[in-house]
């Protein structure tokens, strides 16, 4: 059954107070959020980028004509759905669909069991001349921000990515329960962003992403996301230098990243095992004396029956 909004909020805003920061994780498949879930996630998130990702392509891939973004999720939401006993789960919408027929839409997942929604794919880590003509061809993040809204209004928690401390105000404004202030895509392993803000931009950068949200609501929650927060260790160092926030929020760092060391590693420690050799010359001996009696048999045999 679906849990409610605030039944979740309480639930968190209880771990916080208790000095425990909030984690929550994209799944791609259901043994990734069965896994996420029995590590004690609080929130999992589906979204187009998690089957690409765990496809071995770059979560980019999520923002490219390689699927149907919303038809996706819900082609995942079986896998995912029934893999998790108790953990909330929240879909990815792109918000800029021109074919989404929104408040259906909402209300379908919201059917399926997903108790929120996040913005993704989101035209929020598109910059240049690509995204002013996107937002000037009325594909813009204002759409992002009309779809929490409208979640908001069904009740749905809202966790959307903000990137700078504008869109973090007019999210919070619009309803977001939680902001999670999005630092580029994710580094390290095989598919990972080569190219990242150092983690001393990112304090910078995520600070005043929070100050702008709690500035229009005071009890918004924001979590850290992305970019060169990619291990335990870099969201410890954002969550000791930036108390403003109340969390993390990992994708390739929660499954990507773990199935690319957890599976080489394992395969290297087999390819490294050892034949026995004494074990191995003694077999090989006896091989050999059993392989020349039987050729002496049979040339015994051969003679008598001449």
């Amino acid at each position: 059954m679906t849990q409610l909004r605030e039944h979740i909020l309480r639930r968190l805003r209880d771990k916080v107070a208790r000095g425990e920061p909030i984690i929550g994780a994209g799944a791609g498949t259901g043994i990734s959020a069965k896994c996420e879930e029995a590590g004690g996630v609080d929130l999992i998130v589906i979204y187009n980028s998690g089957r690409f990702r765990m496809a071995g392509r770059g979560s980019l891939a999520g923002l490219l004509a390689f699927g149907n973004a919303n038809q996706i999720v819900q082609e995942m939401a079986p896998e995912v759905l029934t893999a998790v006993q108790h953990t909330p789960v929240l879909a990815g919408v792109c918000g800029t669909d021109p074919f989404l027929l929104r408040d259906k839409f909402l209300r379908e997942l919201k059917e399926l069991g997903f108790c929120g929604i996040q913005n993704f794919p989101t035209v929020g880590l598109i910059d240049g001349v690509f995204r002013e003509n996107l937002e000037e061809t009325g594909m813009s993040f204002d759409l992002e921000i009309e779809l929490i809204a409208a979640a908001h209004e069904m009740d749905l928690l809202t966790t959307p990515y903000a990137f700078d401390p504008d869109q973090a105000r007019r999210l919070t404004m619009a309803g977001a329960d939680i902001v999670v202030a999005h630092m580029g895509l994710t580094t390290n392993g095989s598919i990972g962003a080569q190219t990242a803000k150092t983690l001393e931009k990112c304090v910078r950068e995520v600070r005043d992403i929070a100050a702008a949200c709690k500035t229009v609501r005071g009890n918004t929650l924001v979590l850290c996301h992305g970019g060169p927060i990619a291990t335990p260790e870099d969201a410890q160092f954002m969550l000791d230098r930036v108390p403003e926030i109340e969390g993390f929020y990992g994708a390739s760092s929660m499954e990507r990243l773990p199935t690319e060391l957890a599976i080489t590693g394992q395969v290297e420690q087999f390819t490294r095992l050892k034949l026995t050799s004494d074990l191995r010359r003694q077999h090989e001996s006896s091989s050999r004396i059993n392989g020349d009696k039987d050729v002496t048999i049979g040339t015994v045999h051969r003679e008598e029956f001449n």
